[in-house]
């Protein structure tokens, strides 16, 4: 018996959430079927969030330590092809969070052709760099965590969870 698949969101819904990147899909990105290939997507979620982490306070990216995070679990769902020339957005809703981690749900929108492309929920965790493991959220990700979680609680959709993950 299938498990019951969660309602997505229309591209008007996403884009109620602020955008983190848009870009224009390059022509490497064309795989032999056509289309962009699947590593392109999380390449795209993983650029469009790279400006989050120094207003989480999470800027260890020097490799000389600090804080940064670390993904524990993602859930990618295709839900239309993107082709070269596709400009796209990458939008991001936060569901919750914990005192270690938090869990949200990335989007990425293709405006050429007015579809929601891709969805990744993810739970990451934040991550003491030199020593390599979890810590706790800094004060600065909290606030900011906080404040999207109470915003994006009034909008009028469910963000699409597979139901398996959890801070």
């Amino acid at each position: 018996m299938a498990a019951d698949r969660p309602s997505f969101p229309s591209v008007a819904e996403v884009l109620e959430l602020p955008s983190l990147s848009i870009r224009t899909v390059p022509a490497e990105w064309q795989d032999l079927n056509g289309h962009v290939n699947v590593r392109h997507y999380v390449e795209f979620y993983d650029e469009a969030s790279r400006p989050l982490l120094p207003v989480l306070g999470l800027e260890g990216l020097d490799g000389d330590g600090g804080l940064g995070l670390f993904d524990l679990e993602h859930h990618i769902a295709y839900r239309a092809e993107l082709h070269v020339g596709d400009q796209i957005s990458a939008h991001l809703r936060i569901v919750a969070r914990s005192a270690k981690r938090f869990h949200g749900v990335m989007f990425i929108v293709n405006h050429t052709r007015r579809q929601l492309a891709s969805t990744l929920e993810f739970v990451s965790t934040a991550a003491d760099l030199a020593l390599r493991g979890t810590v706790s959220l800094p004060p600065a990700a909290t606030r900011w965590l906080d404040a999207a979680i109470a915003a994006q609680a009034r909008l009028t959709w469910p963000a699409p969870l597979c139901g398996s993950m959890a801070p």
